[in-house]
């Protein structure tokens, strides 16, 4: 699959539309046909969470010293555990994000207090009846099943199928929060840096695929509204359960080139089936240096089989002890 998806994202690099600057307009670059060319490499980094913090119930935004100081407190939280000689019990044990999250590059936080703009409030709605009595359905699913039962029982991010934050709609991570464009003649392709699946968006106004045709990434379709690229996707697979949402969800992207260097990203989601109203979101993505490595997570890796035998070791030690 990776072979496949690397090749793609070589064949779309040799088809495209070389840039150009349309006179009057050369504020940020465009390709031959005159739309925003995006390529490149990007970040969405941010320390601002999707949903508002209780402690900023009624502030919407921050001044750009609260900003900052948002920030830091969130880098000196990730300084701040004890490393090497600094380990001195079992609770003092931990996976260490500091390595990833403390990156070479300057992070920081947005203005908003979340990226959730729609309610007002910046907090996700609350679910709806249909939604509640899905999510108590999956939850009563859950108890007849051991976490280290099967592969099957572990979530499709430790899998290394599919993570929340590839979307639709995208989402910053907590490192590795970088992205990848490449745009060909009637495609526009984007590629994550954490779990590296390349979204192939047609702009050829094809037809959707059917309804019982699903894909954990669900099924895009793009159109240009003027400079903003507008991507609808639908078809999602339940098993992503992204956020509690159903099947039905339909998630709107709309990407907007600002300057040279950011994109503007907005989101909405809908799903009556999940959610008491529509909600959405925005944040900005910065231009910076390439190339992405590849970040190796694949599906069996062999990470998965260790906890399954070491679940089964505990199982047997268990009843030898009995």
């Amino acid at each position: 699959m990776k072979q496949m998806l690397g090749s793609t994202l070589i064949a779309l690099s040799m088809l495209l539309l070389w840039s150009a600057d349309v006179p009057g307009q050369s504020r940020i670059p465009r390709l031959r046909d005159g739309k925003p060319d995006m390529q490149g490499y990007w970040t969405n980094q941010t320390f601002t969470p999707l949903e508002r913090p209780a402690q900023f119930k009624d502030k919407q935004y921050f001044s750009v010293e609260e900003a900052e100081a948002f920030a830091k407190r969130a880098l000196d939280d990730v300084k701040d555990v004890p490393r090497g000689e600094q380990v001195k019990s079992d609770a003092d044990i931990h996976y260490d994000d500091g390595i990833w999250l403390l990156e070479g590059y300057k992070k920081g936080a947005m203005l908003r207090t979340s990226i959730v703009t729609d309610p007002a409030d910046g907090r996700i709605p609350a679910l709806s009846p249909e939604g509640q009595k899905r999510a108590q359905a999956r939850a009563e699913a859950r108890k007849g099943i051991g976490p280290f039962d099967s592969a099957q029982a572990r979530g499709l991010s430790e899998r290394c199928i599919y993570w929340a934050h590839e979307g639709p709609p995208i989402l910053p991570t907590g490192y590795n929060s970088n992205l990848q464009i490449v745009q060909a003649p009637g495609t526009f392709v984007i590629q994550p840096e954490m779990m590296p699946a390349a979204r192939i968006v047609p702009l050829d106004g094809r037809p959707r695929l059917a309804a019982a045709i699903r894909g954990y990434r669900g099924d895009s379709r793009g159109r240009w509204d003027g400079d903003t690229l507008v991507i609808e996707t639908t078809n999602v697979s339940e098993k992503t359960a992204w956020r509690g949402s159903s099947g039905n969800v339909k998630v709107t992207e709309r990407l907007t080139m600002t300057s040279p260097t950011t994109i503007r990203y907005q989101f909405t989601v809908e799903d009556a089936s999940t959610w008491t109203r529509p909600w959405s979101g925005e944040y900005e993505m910065t231009r910076i240096e390439g190339p992405l490595f590849e970040y190796a997570c694949h599906e069996g890796n062999y990470g998965l089989p260790s906890i399954l035998k070491g679940a089964r070791r505990a199982e047997a030690e268990a009843k030898s002890t009995r």
